[in-house]
């Protein structure tokens, strides 16, 4: 696997010059592949799915005492074959900065600070049973500017402001307050509370809870959200993993409920197995009723090894 970084980097290095001078490049990414029976609402199928598979590089170079310049160059790959977009890579986050005792500042295209607030509270990311399928805000913004203070007292503030790009249309803005540790490492309580204004044409309130018992993780996420017409919907989410040596048994519901008494819910079943610290074989069931849109089903077997 150090031959294989070594081959990127220097891959990397002869193709963007300026990368020479870092003081530091770190390759990363994973492959996420499963097996899976789908059913989109027009009966079942068999398929390889790529799940968030992806592959990037990073890292910092001090250019004065405690100020650092940052970047990131992150690219999804889709690993199956059978991406609709014309390509088998697209971007991800994309951005550089600058980092010290101001904060940071990242330009360039980004996850909003709201879907940075969901933490790791949804632990069917990336899956058919991610957030995104009910709720919007998971967005991934260009043309953007994200800066995010330092920790104090555990709290931390953030804000991402979305140029318009062109005449017609409209500056966007996330603001979001945490609180904790996102993964629960250092603290047993995560917080946050994040707010999108006119960002991809919706205007969101998300709250987000996670904590710690014993080897239990549990999350919850209520969020309003409302388009430029005003149309309102209201969504909750619960999440819970449970640690048992190898294994991270897993379970997640979601509810989507409308202003015209129309509703959304779905949930998911799920095992991991740890084969070591970088790869894991997993399964899981997602089921989605959508009352007047079509019902989803979705039964999988898959590995993730990570790099």
């Amino acid at each position: 696997m150090k031959t294989v970084k070594s081959l990127l980097t220097l891959s990397i290095l002869t193709a963007f010059p300026m990368l020479s001078f870092a003081s530091s490049v770190d390759i990363y990414g994973k492959a996420n592949l499963s097996l899976q029976s789908s059913d989109d609402g027009d009966g079942s199928y068999q398929e390889i799915k790529s799940n968030a598979s992806r592959i990037g590089f990073k890292g910092s170079n001090e250019i004065d005492n405690g100020l650092f310049v940052v970047y990131k160059a992150e690219f999804g790959v889709d690993m199956d074959g059978d991406s609709d977009k014309g390509s088998s890579v697209t971007d991800r986050n994309q951005y550089i900065g600058l980092k010290g005792a101001f904060g940071e500042v990242l330009l360039g295209n980004n996850d909003s600070v709201l879907k940075q607030s969901q933490g790791k509270v949804d632990i069917f990311n990336g899956y058919n049973g991610d957030i995104k399928s009910l709720f919007k805000g998971e967005n991934r913004v260009k043309d953007s500017i994200t800066y995010k203070s330092p920790v104090f007292n555990a709290f931390q503030f953030g804000m991402t402001y979305i140029t318009e790009d062109e005449v017609d249309a409209e500056n966007g803005l996330s603001l979001a307050v945490f609180y904790g540790d996102k993964s629960l490492k250092k603290s047993n309580v995560y917080a946050a509370i994040a707010v999108d204004n006119d960002v991809k044409e919706y205007d969101t309130t998300r709250v987000t809870l996670a904590t710690k018992l014993a080897d239990i993780k549990l999350g919850g996420m209520f969020q309003t959200q409302k388009d430029m017409s005003g149309a309102k919907m209201d969504g909750i989410m619960l999440s819970a993993k449970y640690t048992l040596d190898k294994v991270d048994l897993k379970a997640q519901v979601q509810t989507a409920d409308y202003e015209d008494d129309t509703s959304k819910k779905g949930f998911s079943l799920g095992a991991d197995y740890k084969l070591a610290s970088s790869t894991k074989l997993y399964a899981f069931y997602t089921s989605f009723d959508m009352d007047n849109d079509v019902d989803q089903k979705y039964l999988a077997l898959g590995i993730e090894y990570k790099f």
